[in-house]
């Protein structure tokens, strides 16, 4: 496995740059704009009068997140106000400037927070060890209080389509349970709605698009943490996947959104003891078995409709 998590991050750098006049880069924004767009309408991640803190870290994934939201709000039919933030966690090496720089330039409402977690996690956290647990939980709750301070009604994070998957089989293989990353939700103290608007966007399109806007890349390595290994391993599976299958991501995706509990085991979610015969067809029968799968990757990439397409 840890050859292939090699080979994912050696085709991950294997990009070429796609110069922004281009036709492939107006398809490539559009794709993107697209997808988040329906992702904010299919889970109402954007409702009028919202003030949205944007999560800004510094990488591909929030740069861009910011991008589509600001074309967002140029073309919807509401109106919401956006705040980008960034969390300076004192890492040594943290090019404090280059966010204010990028910020200032492009007119967009900022706030920085100085707080030093890096020092916390280090004195916690054994060497060789990955600090991403703590950093994250202690970030979290840096980011609700500061949603609460400047007044936002949601938070973005930038979160996409692999790491919803990612988070999906990391929960099925280790914790036993079948959950991810959900586009809209409540935080853990109940005071803030946190919104993935990138949930429908694909990492490669991302990471593409964000090379050719040349977004001032801040890396996300400063901190010196080990890698999450099981969450690499899931990357290369599915990224494997989307070589060898052509359409299994999406069909995974679709699947997140069409769940049948009569056909699962959870106790909690369906009434298994109080299931009856009757003299009528029942529309969570075992006709649910009767669709044929494709015998191949061709035709299933042909027959799976992205969730967004619905």
């Amino acid at each position: 496995m840890n050859a292939e998590i090699q080979a994912v991050e050696l085709n991950s750098n294997a990009t070429v740059k796609l110069d922004k006049s281009s036709g492939e880069f107006v398809k490539l924004q559009k794709r993107l704009r697209k997808a988040a767009g329906e992702a904010s309408v299919d889970f109402s991640m954007i409702e009028d009068g919202d003030r949205i803190m944007v999560c800004l870290s510094g990488g591909a994934d929030s740069y861009t997140m910011l991008d589509v939201l600001l074309y967002l709000q140029k073309v919807a039919p509401i109106n919401f106000s956006l705040i980008a933030v960034n969390l300076d966690q004192k890492q040594p090496g943290f090019p404090e400037h280059v966010l204010p720089e990028y910020l200032d330039k492009i007119g967009v409402e900022y706030k920085i927070l100085e707080e030093d977690t890096y020092s916390i996690v280090i004195d916690k956290v054994p060497e060789g060890k990955t600090t991403c647990a703590l950093c994250s939980r202690l970030r979290r709750g840096i980011l609700y209080k500061a949603a609460q301070d400047l007044g936002a009604t949601k938070i973005a994070l930038g979160h996409h389509r692999e790491d919803i998957l990612e988070t999906l089989l990391l929960n099925m293989f280790y914790a036993g349970s079948l959950k991810t990353m959900p586009p809209k939700l409540v935080s853990d103290d109940g005071k803030n709605i946190v919104i993935r608007p990138l949930a429908y966007c694909k990492e490669a399109d991302i990471k593409a698009y964000s090379e050719a806007m040349e977004f001032p890349i801040i890396p996300c390595n400063l901190c010196g943490s080990q890698p999450n290994l099981q969450r690499q391993a899931m990357k290369a599976l599915l990224s494997k996947w989307d070589r060898d299958y052509p359409g299994r991501l999406a069909s995974m995706m679709t699947a997140l959104g069409n769940t049948s509990p009569s056909h699962l085991l959870d106790r909690e979610r369906y009434d298994f003891a109080a299931i009856r015969t009757t003299d009528k067809p029942v529309s969570d029968g075992d006709t649910l078995f009767d669709t044929e799968i494709p015998p191949n990757s061709s035709a299933l990439s042909q027959t799976v409709i992205p969730i967004w397409k619905k």
